[in-house]
C-alpha cells in the first residue's frame, strides 16, 4: 500500500521529472461482469456515486496531464459492495497502468478509460 501511494503520488506531484496534472470534471470507467461477459461504460462527475451491477462507485477526483486530457487518467475512487456495504476498493486507479492499482473482486473488473473535461 505504501509503495502504491508513493508511486501514484510521484506520478502526480510537481517534482522534477514528474508530469504536471490538471483536475477534470469527471471520468469514463469501463466495467466487466466476468460471469455474463457484459461490458459497461460508466460516465460520472467528481463527487458523484454511480451504480455498476451490485457495486457503488464514488469518484473523488480525476486528473490528467496538463494540456493532454487524452494522454492518461488518474482517478481516485471508492468502491463498495451494495449488498453488504463492505469496501471493495479505495485509492487511485491509473488508466495507463491498470494492474498497478486494481480492484480485486471475484465477479467484476473495473478500470479507468479517461477523464472528461466537459
Amino acid at each position: 500500500m505504501i509503495l502504491r501511494l508513493a508511486l501514484t503520488t510521484g506520478l502526480m506531484a510537481g517534482t522534477a521529472g514528474a508530469q504536471q496534472v490538471s483536475e477534470a470534471e469527471g471520468v469514463v470507467l469501463r466495467g466487466l461482469d466476468k460471469i455474463s461477459g457484459q461490458v459497461y461504460d460508466i460516465e460520472m462527475k467528481s463527487g458523484q456515486t454511480a451504480a455498476f451491477e451490485q457495486l457503488r462507485i464514488t469518484l473523488n477526483s480525476c486528473r490528467f496531464p496538463v494540456g493532454n486530457p487524452s494522454g492518461d487518467a488518474f482517478a481516485a475512487l471508492e468502491i463498495a459492495d451494495a449488498l453488504d456495504g463492505s469496501t471493495v476498493f479505495s485509492g487511485w486507479m491509473i488508466a495507463s497502468a491498470p494492474a498497478l492499482s486494481a480492484m480485486d473482486h471475484a465477479r467484476y473488473d473495473l478500470w479507468v478509460m479517461r477523464c472528461t473535461t466537459s
